[in-house]
């Protein structure tokens, strides 16, 4: 049977910022593989502009607009980028998070997203030496003993310092860093991996998403 995409469900797409030398251009992008993975597991991805909230998140009101307007189901915050390295993506998916907290919406966190839900608790992130182009068994706490994928890849220098406030640790990597967390109450999850990153998608991690975000 052929689905529409119109039938299928809004998952809405933080983006990195790159900055374009000689061009004096900032440009939202996305790994197509990312958009590829979304589709893949049956949802619609949308991007979501990093220019709609002002620097000091005091005017909101284009990017309440624009989710207003889109209706996403689910939010993804997607990898790329240290946290402070662009205000503009900041303060954008500080406002994501808190959005979706309000109205109790599915969120997955990939690398950088995973980051920012713990900076959006409060936690800290610190320096974190073999976890740059490497791969890591995942050692999964006995709480989630569900289906994981055995090892994922690892593009991160910085990991999470201690869990969030109403988190739990779902997965850690062999020298004990964090790389998985689920929310105890909302439907939200971070993993420091990129499932879109692999060279053939993980039937675990996409079965996670749609599990996750709803089929």
């Amino acid at each position: 049977m052929i689905i529409s995409q119109s039938s299928k469900k809004i998952v809405g797409v933080s983006q990195r910022v790159d900055s374009i030398e000689g061009r004096d251009e900032f440009r939202d992008a996305l790994d197509q593989r990312l958009i590829q993975w979304i589709l893949l597991a049956g949802f619609l991805p949308v991007a979501i502009p990093n220019t709609l909230i002002s620097a000091d998140e005091q005017d909101a009101l284009a990017l309440e607009s624009w989710l207003q307007a889109m209706q996403p189901s689910a939010l993804l915050l997607s990898g790329g980028n240290d946290i402070g390295e662009f205000v503009t993506r900041d303060v954008t998916e500080r406002y994501l998070l808190s959005w979706a907290e309000s109205k109790e919406l599915p969120v997955l966190g990939i690398c950088r997203g995973m980051q920012m839900m713990a900076e959006y608790g409060n936690v800290n992130l610190i320096k974190k030496e073999g976890h740059v182009r490497r791969r890591h068994q995942l050692m999964i706490t006995d709480n989630y003993k569900d289906e994981w994928p055995a090892n994922v890849n690892s593009y991160h220098d910085l990991i999470l310092s201690s869990c969030p406030e109403g988190f739990e640790i779902a997965a850690t990597s062999e020298d004990g860093s964090i790389e998985a967390i689920k929310h105890i109450k909302l439907p939200w999850e971070g993993w420091m991996w990129h499932p879109e990153r692999e060279q053939s998608f993980s039937s675990q991690d996409m079965k996670r998403l749609q599990r996750l975000f709803g089929e």
